[in-house]
């Protein structure tokens, strides 16, 4: 007999093997008919695995969070079911759950279209209304090869013949098709239920391999009821008019090119943007007692193995060989730089923590495939600081940094805010005693965090190669999750290099490196904002915070001179002085996001007044020329001077 243990504590006797669908069934035919896989021992596994031992036991139904995996694995079953079996001949590959969703990858000579979609979804729902039972088998890597062989599918025998010979190999069986498959998975194809849909398709290369075959990616998404679906496409409708690829056309701000592919080309309006950022920062920085410096765009290979980047980030580095046989490499990250300016010269530990801060510029491969406007580029600029300090000092930094960033994230309008621990992951340097020290640590800073009433959370292994580290998690204003801020805390690199500093009883000490970024990258911080603000940037970061459009040329004057009034005032306007109808002007400015307009003619010229007009209202109001500058002057200061 085994004993089950169910979430409220109480035990239960069965025999060895018994299900957890004969459980389920024992206790309620209603619980029975509406699990759809049970946690067994804190994993999750098909409600009719056999229970061998004692084991903890709860039930899943499909409104369960948890399940809204296996909706997706298993609607990514019944894509390739219906594929093909309305065009037969087509090979499967792999069909992985993804963030909001799932896709199917294929082999067939004839491309899909969005065309094919409705068909596909047609055959899908048949195939769900049939409620199939989705039925486990196991068999021998041969018996798996032979099926697959005969059955033509090249990949799925290549992927079989990865394993090893004595490994029993999962399938899943629903009708006259299957798939090869770790699981788990729900009863029957009817668990899936309606509320999906296919996406979009894509190519890409078999394994990641551009040397392999093409095949056909078919995105889709699935929930479990039909009004989150329906959410989650309002959600991407609205993304797309949010795209700051296309509102940085209209706004005039960048542009891309395939010459420099995942790299920005600034145009003056997006500079300025980028320039407010980084002064911000700046500002906020020197506040804080940060120092600014610089350091090399290309450092020897030397550097990179002694900090481990060599070893452990190589993939992700651009290199080179100069004519002398010299390796170089552009630098993936500022922080070996730092520790050479903390070496420079001998410090005390009356001179911790030492704050040393640069808007570094870094380069960093990315595949051709993941590359995505501003949010995924391979060059951009960090908001990098690294924090020299003693281990006691840790928790009140970390702290610190934990105060200016959400303070930071509150001017720009964000306070739906998560932290997250990342813990260490299994490719990394230094100790387990040193990973256990550094955990711990920021472990009792998660704590301060969540006391304050903050949201948090922890993601096993995923911490950098060097140390663990706090996320921070924005939500923008179409319930989007952004990961910007870090603080990282780092017991290796100073030590890998040699750092130290004289400690008080005169002794030679490793100082703790505090790794802490806000923005995180400038480039992808910017492109959140637009989209934040779909292109109505605050007032203060606008690139052009108001245009003065005449209605009449005899006004030309008069709104030259409220230009220049403007920039004395330390705003930033240009005029509009063509010769064009008003609304002609508004509409044009209004789709380049200007956030104020001051339309002048003959009469405001007389008076000396301006009509306002705010983008996205359709109201003027007027005000005299001083009233006006000074009402826009105080709304354009920045969040941390106002009031100064």
């Amino acid at each position: 007999m085994i004993a089950v243990t169910f979430p409220d504590g109480a035990q239960r006797s069965y025999e060895a093997g018994t299900t957890g669908l004969d459980i389920a069934k024992g206790i309620s035919p209603s619980l029975a008919k509406r699990t759809v896989a049970m946690m067994l021992n804190g994993e999750m596994v098909d409600i009719a695995k056999p229970i061998d031992a004692d084991a903890k036991v709860e039930f899943l139904n499909r409104d369960d969070p948890r399940a809204l995996e296996l909706i997706r694995h298993d609607a990514a079953h019944v894509l390739a079911d219906a594929v093909q079996a309305l065009y037969p001949g087509t090979q499967v590959t792999i069909g992985p759950v993804i963030e909001n969703g799932f896709y199917y990858d294929f082999f067939r000579a004839e491309p899909f279209t969005p065309e094919d979609f409705a068909a596909i979804e047609r055959k899908m729902r048949e195939i769900i209304a049939a409620d199939t039972p989705i039925v486990r088998e196991e068999w021998t890597r041969d018996e798996a090869v032979a099926w697959f062989e005969k059955h033509g599918e090249a990949f799925k025998v290549e992927l079989v013949e990865t394993i090893p010979a004595d490994q029993k190999i999962s399938v899943y069986r629903q009708g006259d098709w299957l798939d090869l498959c770790r699981g788990p998975h729900m009863p029957s194809t009817g668990k899936i239920g309606q509320a999906f849909k296919l996406m979009k398709v894509a190519g890409a290369y078999w394994r990641g391999d551009s040397n392999k075959p093409m095949l056909q990616r078919i995105y889709a998404t699935a929930f479990a009821k039909q009004e989150d679906l329906d959410a989650y496409l309002k959600q991407i409708e609205e993304a797309e008019r949010r795209d700051h690829r296309r509102l940085g056309r209209e706004m005039d701000l960048f542009h891309f090119q395939e010459e420099g592919p995942g790299t920005i080309f600034w145009h003056p309006k997006g500079w300025t943007l980028f320039q407010t950022l980084i002064s911000f920062m700046r500002r906020r920085q020197q506040e804080a007692g940060y120092i600014e410096v610089n350091t090399p765009q290309v450092l020897d290979r030397a550097l990179w193995e002694t900090s481990g980047h060599w070893q452990t980030y190589r993939e992700n580095m651009f290199i080179t060989k100069t004519e002398d046989e010299r390796v170089f490499a552009l630098k993936p990250m500022n922080c070996p730089g730092h520790v050479q300016i903390f070496k420079n010269g001998l410090k005390s530990y009356r001179d911790l923590p030492m704050k040393i801060a640069e808007f570094g510029i870094v380069h960093r491969y990315e595949p051709s495939g993941a590359i995505h406007g501003m949010m995924r580029v391979r060059a951009f600029t960090q908001d990098d600081a690294h924090i020299f300090c003693t281990e006691d000092q840790i928790m009140a930094e970390a702290m610190k940094i934990n105060d200016m960033v959400m303070s930071i994230y509150k001017d720009f309008g964000f306070d739906d805010i998560v932290v997250k621990l990342s813990l260490r992951p299994d490719k990394r340097v230094g100790s387990d005693e040193n990973w256990d020290r550094a955990e711990a640590a920021l472990q009792k800073v998660l704590d301060l965090v969540a006391a304050q009433g903050l949201k948090t959370g922890v993601n096993p292994g995923e911490g950098a190669f060097y140390g663990p580290k706090l996320e921070y998690t924005l939500r923008d204003a179409i319930g989007r999750e952004w990961q910007c801020g870090t603080t990282q805390v780092d017991f290796n690199l100073p030590g890998r290099f040699g750092a130290f500093y004289i400690g008080a009883d005169s002794e030679k000490q490793t100082p703790v490196m505090i790794h802490r970024a806000i923005f995180g990258s400038l480039e992808r911080f910017t492109g959140i904002l637009i989209e934040h603000f779909a292109g109505h940037l605050p007032l203060w970061l606008s690139p052009v915070q108001a245009v003065v459009c005449t209605i009449t040329s005899d006004a030309d004057d008069y709104a030259l001179e409220i230009a220049a009034l403007a920039r004395k005032a330390g705003l930033r306007v240009d005029t509009d002085l063509r010769n064009e109808k008003i609304n002609y002007k508004v509409r044009e400015l209004s789709l380049a996001k200007i956030p104020a307009l001051l339309v002048v003619g003959r009469k405001e010229a007389a008076d000396r007044t301006v009509s306002i007009r705010r983008l996205g209202s359709q109201a003027q109001t007027f005000a005299t020329l001083d009233e006006a500058l000074a009402s826009l002057a105080k709304e354009a200061a920045p969040p941390d001077l106002r009031g100064a």
